[in-house]
C-alpha cells in the first residue's frame, strides 16, 4: 500500500507523462504541417515514448493495490516558430519531468518506500539520457544553421528513428 501523498504524486506524474505525450504530438504535427515528416517521426516516436512510461507507472500504481487515477489533459503549445524552438520547449519539458520525479523521489525517501524509491531510479536514469539526446539535437540544429542540405540529410536519420518498448 502506497503513502496517500505518493500515491497523489505518482498519479500526477502518470498523467503528466500522457500530457508529455499530448506535447510531443503537436510538435509532431508542426513538423508535418512544415513538411519535415523526418522531425515528426521523431516526435511521434517520442509520444510513444512517454506513453509507455505512464502505462509503466499506471502499472506499478496498479500493482501496489492502488488504482490509476486519470485527470484531464490540458491543451500543449501547437505553435512553433521552427524546429529548433522544437527541441528547445523538448529539453524545457524534460527538464520538468526531471524535476518532477526529484520530487517524487523526495517523497519516496520520506515515506521510507524502498519499492517506490527502487521503480523511481529506472526514471532517473532515463531522464539523464532524455535530456542529454535534446540538448544534442539542439547542438546539431544550432551547427546546421541555415543550411538545407544538411537539414535534409539530419530530417533523413531521425525519420528512422523508432521506439519499442522494454
Amino acid at each position: 500500500m502506497l503513502n496517500k501523498d505518493l500515491l497523489n504524486a505518482l498519479n500526477e506524474q502518470m498523467n503528466h507523462e500522457y500530457y508529455a505525450a499530448h506535447a510531443y504530438m503537436a510538435m509532431a504535427a508542426y513538423c508535418d504541417k512544415e513538411s519535415y515528416e523526418g522531425f515528426a517521426n521523431f516526435y511521434i516516436q517520442q509520444a510513444k515514448e512517454e506513453r509507455y512510461h505512464g502505462k509503466k507507472i499506471y502499472d506499478y500504481i496498479n500493482d501496489r493495490g492502488e488504482k490509476a487515477e486519470f485527470s484531464a489533459l490540458s491543451a500543449p503549445t501547437s505553435e512553433f516558430t521552427s524546429i529548433l524552438e522544437t527541441f528547445e520547449d523538448g529539453l524545457a519539458q524534460e527538464r520538468d519531468v526531471t524535476r518532477r520525479f526529484y520530487n517524487l523521489s523526495d517523497l519516496a525517501n520520506e515515506a521510507k518506500d524502498y519499492a517506490t524509491i527502487s521503480f523511481l531510479n529506472w526514471f532517473l536514469d532515463e531522464q539523464v539520457e532524455e535530456e542529454a539526446m535534446f540538448e544534442t539535437h539542439i547542438d546539431y540544429l544550432k551547427r546546421i544553421g541555415d543550411d538545407c542540405n544538411t537539414l535534409y540529410l539530419y530530417e533523413k536519420e531521425l525519420a528512422a528513428r523508432s521506439f519499442d518498448e522494454e
